[in-house]
């Protein structure tokens, strides 16, 4: 049961920062866009994204080398040629990386990661605008109601989303995720990860996993945006009508 977990503790110290970075940035340079509209979401949700690569690419490099990890001591994960180590923690990890392949290696998939968040969380903020402006009425609706549409809202967003950047984190893992057992770098490059993957697997290897990314996309997505709109509201401003809050 404890395996459905593994890799837990690198995503959990990260996310703090994360959406901290998100929801900071995004706020102060859609204030100083000359419109608010869906186009200025999405150019501030990217430059939001953007902005928070540097932490998810490493804390992203982490979680996917500990999930992927191996039980019993066949499966132990190689250091070098002759040595061998089962990670014990997340930090254990990245220290290992680091030591192994440098800074740059725990910075792998990082131009993958980049694309990934830019289109991301742009689309994420804007998609997020347009589906609240379409069903949510601050001046009609009860707070109960507005609060099933932000959660509505904002589990619809981040399938959207995921739905849009979903084939650019498959290659980005799989990219991440090289060298694991062996302790050798298979692919040179990420276009040498896909033509590889693609003459394997063909164009579905793009959408493996799809079904869980979305269904957990859902919840987590729904829960996000309810509780930072809910949040603002109830320390004197909305969000929606006044994003230099965020």
């Amino acid at each position: 049961f404890l395996g459905l977990y593994k890799g837990m503790q690198s995503p959990l110290v990260g996310v703090t920062f994360i959406n901290a970075i998100i929801f900071g940035t995004y706020g102060n340079v859609l204030r100083r866009l000359p419109e608010d509209n869906s186009r200025s979401r999405f150019i501030a949700g990217s430059i939001a994204g953007t902005c928070q690569s540097g932490v998810a690419c490493p804390m992203e490099l982490v979680k996917t080398w500990m999930q992927l990890q191996s039980e019993g001591n066949a499966n132990k994960l190689t250091l070098g040629k002759s040595s061998q180590t089962k990670f014990r923690s997340s930090f254990h990890c990245l220290r290992h990386v680091y030591k192994t392949h440098g800074l740059k290696g725990c910075y792998r998939g990082m131009n993958l990661t980049v694309l990934r968040e830019a289109i991301g969380c742009g689309t994420y903020f804007a998609s997020y605008d347009a589906i609240c402006k379409s069903i949510i009425n601050d001046e009609v609706d009860p707070l109960y109601y507005t609060i099933s549409k932000m959660l509505f809202a904002g589990g619809m967003t981040g399938v959207i989303s995921w739905l849009v950047t979903y084939p650019i984190d498959v290659l980005k893992t799989r990219f991440q995720a090289d060298g694991l057992h062996t302790g050798v770098m298979e692919y040179s490059s990420v276009r040498d990860c896909f033509l590889r993957s693609y003459k394997k697997e063909g164009p579905q290897f793009l959408v493996r996993g799809l079904n869980s990314a979305l269904l957990r996309a859902f919840p987590v997505n729904a829960a996000t945006f309810a509780a930072v709109e809910l949040f603002y509201k109830f320390i004197g401003g909305s969000t929606e009508e006044d994003d230099e809050e965020y």
